[in-house]
């Protein structure tokens, strides 16, 4: 078969260059939402999927909250930059994705053999545990959006909302802190606007 792309053709080439298409080439940030409602079955198999990613050492601190009912979204609607308010009160679904600064509890379900030694070196380095809880549950966001691409839904990931808010809001009493929000749902595909430039490869890459 000849190809374009003569990697496609390769045996180790893993999926189609149809989902690489759904999951990266055509898809955009969708800022406009068809009422189509997402239901908590298709949240759960996003998070099904997204989970099985990795993360440092398997900490998965990424926690996320789907605000989907009306009450959530009163809520969660004087917490948003007013940019931001009227693509996510529209929204199927939005995703708070936050991440837990107390992950070590769960190191000994998820990473027995490093549990005690992580734990004692975390009490006494908040900051490091603050480092390793973004930087994996900001991997686990991307994997959100990959998975929710991949099973058929726009995703409009997001800034531009009150972070002391959110926490007090939604994640009282916890140690948990919010990263980022994504909203989730049946884009209306002719209100995209038209793709900001990427960097080439030469210009964020090195073979060394």
């Amino acid at each position: 078969m000849t190809t374009a792309e003569p990697y496609l053709g390769q045996a180790d080439h893993a999926i189609s260059d149809a989902a690489l298409e759904t999951i990266f080439r055509a898809a955009r940030t969708m800022r406009q939402w068809q009422d189509k409602p997402v239901s908590p079955a298709l949240l759960m198999a996003i998070y099904d999927l997204a989970r099985l990613g990795p993360t440092e050492s398997n900490i998965t601190p990424a926690r996320f909250h789907f605000v989907v009912s009306k009450a959530a979204k009163a809520r969660l609607e004087p917490l948003l930059d007013e940019g931001n308010r009227k693509q996510t009160m529209l929204a199927p679904a939005t995703a708070i994705v936050g991440y837990d600064l107390d992950f070590a509890r769960t190191l000994p379900t998820l990473a027995p053999r490093i549990a005690e030694g992580v734990s004692q070196k975390l009490a006494g380095d908040p900051e490091r545990a603050r480092r390793m809880a973004m930087r994996s549950a900001g991997l686990q966001g991307g994997y959100i959006i990959v998975a929710a691409r991949g099973l058929g839904l726009d995703c409009g990931p997001m800034s531009g909302f009150d972070r002391e808010g959110i926490d007090k809001e939604f994640f009282a009493g916890t140690a948990i802190k919010s990263n980022f929000l994504c909203n989730l749902g049946y884009g209306v595909a002719d209100s995209v606007r038209p793709r900001a430039a990427r960097l080439g490869f030469d210009e964020a890459c090195k073979i060394l």
